[in-house]
């Protein structure tokens, strides 16, 4: 969230079971009386799926369940539109629980308020890609003229304007999951579900569909639950990630949480091989600016405070304390030598500006083009911090972040 208001609550799942087999209320009873669920499963054949499941999803947050295989994730995720039946639980969306919701009620939820995107495109081999984005709309009963045009629109947004008479067998691979998603979006849904949705792809192809989804859901701007079993995809996607384990969610936290203070052993064997520059924030590893002057002061001045502090560049800020340059010490002693009287004749815009959460590993290729500084800033520009080369090599190792998780 860029602001300070609250964040809204959009799902909440509260004590959510799903149960397979012919009686799963007599299964749920025996878990609760002790039995564990690998001797429910020998003695009466039911499968524990989800077990006691709760979290919850902020609007416009995307959210990521990630587990190995047959840890839950993709059962949880279909229990949210109710594709999978919970056997016990709450879904609530907006405070109104669809685990109640009779057909009529859920089969408008489907169509105006969740949509799903599916592993394997799920796609109408018949239709064109452009029938098959205005589906939802054709079900939600939109004149065919109306639904065309607004399929178009996505296709556009998708990137697939050109596309929209060949058939989905004409397609590559990425561009069939474009289809999915542009079928998905075209019925402006609030929430948007994606099972695995770039698992099926080659890996060239899935980074670049990662890439492109960040960058269309600043526009779409929906609450996303994203399911995935790659833990790379994982921290790169997700605002806050869910790990999921035989059933049960072991730890819910941002990408840096998970990877710096892992909950328990599992997931600690987890994320052993991250590389913490990848997640830990530079908020983590910044300092305060060691000289900072106002555009007006002169540049005596400046090589005065950079002396001081022992220091061989300061930054230049205007009225409102907003990052408008570096000058170094050279360039002072030279302005002093041409006359120059104030910095702001100097400041050619020069300073490397960084936001406070992104990723350390992020930041090194960046500082690797510039021998100047690296400055802190905030969304409206002003400095809050800078960055020391030392630093970013210690960032790299993790080094000293032991504690970044604890804020």
């Amino acid at each position: 969230m860029s602001d300070n208001k609250s964040p809204r609550g959009k799902i909440s799942c509260r004590n959510v079971w799903k149960i397979f087999g012919p009686d799963p209320q007599s299964a749920l009873s025996l878990i609760k009386d002790g039995m564990t669920k690998e001797k429910v499963l020998e003695e009466t054949g039911h499968v524990i799926a989800v077990r006691d499941v709760s979290f919850d999803v902020n609007e416009g947050e995307v959210f990521v369940i990630m587990g190995l295989s047959g840890s839950g994730k993709s059962t949880i995720v279909r229990c949210l539109n109710r594709l999978i039946e919970p056997t016990k639980g709450q879904i609530l969306v907006d405070d109104i629980d669809l685990a109640t919701m009779d057909e009529d009620a859920l089969r408008e939820a489907r169509r105006h308020k969740i949509s799903m995107v599916f592993q394997h495109f799920a796609l109408f081999p018949h239709r064109t890609v452009l029938d098959n984005v205005a589906y939802g709309l054709e079900v939600q009963g939109m004149h065919k003229a109306e639904r065309r045009k607004k399929a178009m629109d996505v296709l556009d947004l998708v990137g697939l304007k050109g596309w929209e008479t060949n058939y989905p067998h004409e397609l590559s691979g990425g561009m069939q999951q474009r289809v999915g998603l542009a079928r998905a979006l075209a019925v402006d849904p609030e929430i948007l579900l994606m099972d695995e949705a770039f698992s099926a792809l080659d890996p060239l192809i899935r980074r670049q569909m990662q890439d492109e989804f960040l960058n269309l859901i600043t526009e779409v701007h929906k609450t996303i639950v994203f399911i995935t079993h790659d833990l790379s995809e994982a921290l790169k996607m997700g605002e806050r990630i869910a790990i999921m384990k035989d059933g049960e969610i072991v730890q819910v936290g941002t990408p840096e949480e998970i990877v710096v203070v892992p909950a328990d052993e599992y997931v600690e064997e987890f994320v052993r091989d991250v590389p913490r520059s990848k997640v830990v924030p530079v908020r983590n590893i910044m300092k305060e600016p060691a000289v900072t002057l106002y555009s007006w002061q002169g540049p005596k001045v400046a090589l005065m405070e950079m002396k001081q502090n022992n220091a061989n560049y300061a930054f230049i800020l205007d009225p409102g304390r907003r990052l408008r340059g570096v000058v170094t010490a050279d360039e002072a002693k030279q302005a002093i030598k041409e006359g120059v009287a104030r910095l702001s004749k100097m400041v050619k815009g020069n300073a490397l500006q960084i936001g406070p959460d992104q990723p350390i590993e992020e930041v090194i290729p960046l500082a690797a083009t510039t021998d100047n500084p690296v400055a802190v800033v905030d969304e409206d520009e002003r400095l809050i911090g800078e960055v020391p080369r030392t630093e970013l090599l210690i960032g790299m190792t993790g080094e000293g972040n032991n504690n970044g998780g604890d804020k």
